[in-house]
C-alpha cells in the first residue's frame, strides 16, 4: 500500500482487502496469545478459588514451557499433598473417634460397675445395719430392764460392764455407718430451728460422769453474742460437739476440759459459730498433726498404745464440718494438751427470749451468759387411758418394748406383721401404733399406707420403730404416712418421751 501510494497507483479495493487480511492475522495472533498466556492463568485462578472453597481439584496444565506451566504443576502437586493430608487426617479422625467411642463405652461400663458396687455397698450397709441393730436393741433393752431390778453389787457391776460394752459397740456401728454415708454422698443436713443452748447443755452434761471418773473438770462457756435459737441440724451439731468432748475426756486425766462457743455475724440471717474444746491432756506429736483427721488414724497407733478407739471420730467430725461449709483445726504440743476448733455456718432463727445468766455451778457447767440449770422434763401423757399396738416380728424386741411400756402403765397388744396389725385395728381401738418396717407377710410401710386409707385412722399416731437407720429411711417412713420415727436400739426414756409427745398431740387427749 505504501508503494502504491508513492507511485500514485493506490487501489481502494486492494487497500480494503489488505486491511481485512491484517485484521484477520491480528485476530489469529490475539486468539493464540489468549490460549497461550491468559487461559492457563484463568484456569489457575479457578483452581485457587475452588481450593479456597474446600474443593481440592487439580487444574489442567497448559504445556507452554514457561513459568505458567511450572506454576500450574506446582499448584497440582500442592493439591495432591493436601488431598493426601486430608485423607490421612480423616483416617486419623476416624481412628480417634473409634478410640473415643471405645473409651466412652469403657467409661460407661466402669460407671455402671461403680454404681452397681455403690448400690450393693449401700444395700449391704442397710442390711447389716438392720441385722446388727435388731439384736443390739434386744441386748441393750434387756440389760436396761435387768438393771432396774433388785441386784447385788457384783451383779450390778457386771450388768454395767455389759451395758458399757453394748453402747461402745453401738457407737462403733454408728460411726462406720455415718462415715459410709458421708463418703457415698448420702449424708444430708437438716435445716430446722432448735435451741442451741439446750443442746449444748445436754451434750456437756452427758459427758460429766466420764469426766468425773477421770478426775477432770468439764466446763462450758457460751459468749453473749451466741443466739439461743439457730437454724441447722441439731443431731449433727451435737455429734460434732460430742466427738470433741469424748475425745478430750478420753485423753485427759487429772486436769480440765474447757468448751467455748462464740459467734460472728455474717449476715442478718447467718452466723459463723466457733466451737473450741481445750484439754490438758498429753498433747499430740507435731509430726502426727497432719494426719489426725484421717480415718482409722490415731496419734498413737502402736500396739502398746494406752487409749483405744477406731480413729473415726475426728474423721467424721471433719466431714460433718465440711458439710456445714466449715472447717476444723487443731493446735497442740506434747505435754501441753490440745485445742480443737470447729467453725460452722448456721442460720439465725427468731429469738424467743434472752437466756438466763448463771455463774459456775456444782456440776462444773458455767457460761459467759449461762445455760439453764436443767432441761424441762417432757409432760407425760395419761398412761392409764392409752392403748398401744406394737407391730414387731422379733420376739426379743417384743419382750423389751412391752416390758418398758407396761412398766409405765400402758395397755399393750402385739401384732407380728402388718397384716395382723390391720386385723387388730379392726377389732380394738388403739391410741398409738409402734410399727416395725421390715416384717414378713406385710411390711410396715405398706401397712401404714393401708391404715391411712381408712378415714377412721387418719389421725392415729403411728411411730416407726425400726432398725433401718440409713440416710433416707426416716423420710421413707414419713412419706408412707407415719407420724414419727425412732431407730433401734431404742433407749427406754427416749421411747417414752416420743410416745408421750404423740399422745399429747393426739386429738384423744386434747
Amino acid at each position: 500500500m505504501g508503494y502504491d501510494l508513492r507511485q500514485d497507483t493506490f487501489d481502494v479495493s486492494k487497500g480494503i482487502l489488505l486491511c481485512v487480511i491484517v485484521l484477520l492475522v491480528a485476530a489469529a495472533i490475539g486468539r493464540f496469545t489468549i490460549r497461550l498466556l491468559a487461559r492457563p492463568l484463568v484456569l489457575l485462578q479457578a483452581g485457587i478459588t475452588s481450593a479456597r472453597n474446600g474443593h481440592l481439584i487439580p487444574v489442567r496444565v497448559s504445556h507452554t514451557g514457561d513459568e505458567i506451566e511450572y506454576l500450574a504443576e506446582s499448584f497440582n502437586r500442592m493439591i495432591e499433598a493436601l488431598v493426601a493430608s486430608q485423607k490421612e487426617l480423616l483416617d486419623h479422625q476416624e481412628l480417634l473417634e473409634e478410640r473415643i467411642r471405645q473409651r466412652t463405652e469403657e467409661l460407661q461400663a466402669t460407671t455402671l460397675r461403680a454404681e452397681a458396687a455403690s448400690k450393693a455397698k449401700s444395700e449391704f450397709l442397710a442390711n447389716m445395719s438392720h441385722e446388727l441393730r435388731t439384736p443390739m436393741n434386744g441386748v441393750i433393752g434387756m440389760v436396761d430392764l435387768a438393771m432396774e431390778g433388785k441386784l447385788t453389787t457384783e451383779q450390778r457391776e457386771r450388768l454395767q460392764t455389759a451395758q458399757q460394752c453394748a453402747y461402745s459397740l453401738l457407737s462403733l456401728l454408728n460411726d462406720i455407718l455415718d462415715l459410709s454415708k458421708i463418703e457415698a454422698g448420702k449424708m444430708s443436713l437438716e435445716s430446722i430451728p432448735f435451741d442451741l443452748w439446750a443442746m449444748v447443755e445436754d451434750c456437756v452434761r452427758s459427758h460429766m460422769h466420764a469426766a468425773a471418773r477421770n478426775r477432770v473438770d468439764l466446763n462450758c462457756a457460751i459468749a453473749n453474742n451466741v443466739p439461743r435459737q439457730v437454724i441447722g441440724d441439731p443431731l449433727r451439731l451435737r455429734q460434732i460437739l460430742a466427738n470433741l468432748l469424748s475425745n478430750a475426756v478420753k485423753f485427759t486425766g487429772n486436769g480440765s476440759i474447757d468448751a467455748r462457743l462464740r459467734a460472728t455475724t455474717l449476715t442478718p440471717t447467718e452466723l459463723l459459730l466457733q466451737i473450741a474444746v481445750q484439754d490438758t491432756g498429753p498433747g499430740i506429736d507435731p509430726a502426727k498433726l497432719p494426719y489426725i483427721f484421717d480415718k482409722f488414724t490415731q496419734a498413737d497407733g502402736s500396739v502398746s498404745r494406752k487409749y483405744g478407739g477406731t480413729g473415726l471420730g475426728l474423721a467424721i467430725t471433719r466431714k460433718l464440718a465440711e458439710l456445714y461449709g466449715g472447717e476444723i483445726n487443731v493446735e497442740s504440743e506434747l505435754g501441753r494438751g490440745a485445742i480443737f476448733t470447729v467453725n460452722l455456718k448456721l442460720g439465725v432463727a427468731a429469738q424467743t427470749g434472752a437466756p438466763d445468766a448463771i455463774g459456775a455451778n456444782g456440776s462444773g457447767l458455767n457460761g459467759a451468759v449461762g445455760i439453764p440449770a436443767s432441761l424441762p422434763e417432757p409432760e407425760a401423757a395419761p398412761a392409764n387411758a392409752a392403748r398401744i399396738l406394737v407391730v414387731e416380728d422379733n420376739r426379743v424386741n417384743q419382750k423389751v418394748v412391752t416390758a418398758v411400756l407396761r412398766k409405765r402403765g400402758f395397755s399393750i397388744e402385739i401384732a407380728n406383721d402388718g397384716r395382723e396389725a390391720l386385723s387388730r385395728l379392726e377389732s380394738y381401738v388403739f391410741d398409738l401404733v409402734l410399727m416395725d418396717v421390715q416384717m414378713p407377710v406385710l411390711d410396715g410401710l405398706e401397712a401404714t399406707r393401708l391404715i391411712r386409707q381408712d378415714p377412721r385412722w387418719k389421725t392415729l399416731p403411728i411411730i416407726a420403730m425400726t432398725a433401718h437407720a440409713m440416710n433416707g429411711d426416716r423420710e421413707r417412713c414419713l412419706d408412707a404416712g407415719m407420724s414419727g420415727y425412732i431407730s433401734k436400739p431404742v433407749h427406754p426414756s427416749h421411747l417414752l418421751q416420743i410416745i408421750d409427745e404423740h399422745l399429747l398431740a393426739s386429738a384423744r387427749f386434747e
